[in-house]
């Protein structure tokens, strides 16, 4: 059931301010059994939209704790997920990747898919019961995509913050986000810093009639950090992104 703006307003006063602010800490597994570490914020009726939102390079679900907030004030649960290609944001350390450093098991961007698509799945099991959207940033916006494409049916959109080719292939051989982008069938946002190329190709391989971009005036930030508060320009992003968002995943004003 879709929540009106004034029912959300009553159910985030009577949790009270911290409801969407203080997020509670899960592990769960992924398919290789690693534990998981994430933060849930999900104040909201379970049928309401759920972002699951992942980090970038040498980063943690930290990168989150501003943005989150934001998007449940926005109308949507959210989970901010420590992959195991990570180490710390915020001052919020990585804890999958300590566990993954501890047990020696291999912990390269690209080994860091099976948690995405483990905590889509866990996501989906365990609390959206509304549409499901993957986010990520850098590196795993660039896996968000790639996960829409060949695994159908594990989210139902796709934000991705400074997406690019970052995974190593062979010379000449496939372009691994190009060639998924290319089977996606779920809306999809791509956004990057002014002077980022490298999601271009990406976007141009995306069905038209799902995809949508945005560029900023200034020249903004790498990755999901371009919303912080602190980043000149970071309103024209969000502005996009409600866009985005108010278009494919509308909640009842």
């Amino acid at each position: 059931m879709a929540v009106s703006r004034a029912a959300l307003a009553a159910l985030l006063a009577a949790a009270g301010p911290a409801a969407a602010q203080t997020p509670r800490t899960i592990t769960f597994p992924s398919a290789d059994s690693l534990p998981i570490t994430a933060d849930l914020y999900a104040p909201l009726p379970p049928a309401s939209p759920f972002i699951v939102l992942f980090h970038q390079a040498e980063a943690s679900r930290g990168e989150y704790r501003e943005i989150a907030p934001k998007l449940v004030a926005m109308g949507f649960n959210c989970m901010a997920v420590d992959q195991r290609a990570g180490d710390a944001t915020n001052g919020v350390p990585n804890e999958t990747a300590k566990r993954a450093q501890a047990e020696g098991r291999p912990a390269t961007m690209l080994d860091a898919r099976q948690d995405i698509e483990a905590s889509l799945r866990y996501a989906r099991e365990h609390y959206a019961k509304g549409p499901l959207i993957a986010w990520g940033s850098s590196y795993s916006a660039s896996l968000v995509l790639v996960v829409a494409g060949q695994r159908k049916g594990l989210a139902d959109g796709v934000v991705a913050f400074s997406p690019g080719e970052y995974f190593p292939v062979s010379p000449g051989g496939p372009r691994l986000v190009r060639n998924a982008a290319r089977a996606i069938t779920v809306p999809v946002f791509i956004t990057a810093a002014r002077s980022e190329d490298d999601w271009r190709s990406i976007f141009a391989a995306l069905p038209r009639a799902l995809r949508r971009s945005y560029v900023p005036e200034a020249e903004g930030r790498h990755g999901s950090k371009a919303l912080w508060k602190d980043v000149p320009g970071q309103e024209g992003y969000w502005q996009a992104l409600r866009g985005f968002l108010n278009l494919h995943f509308p909640r009842s004003r």
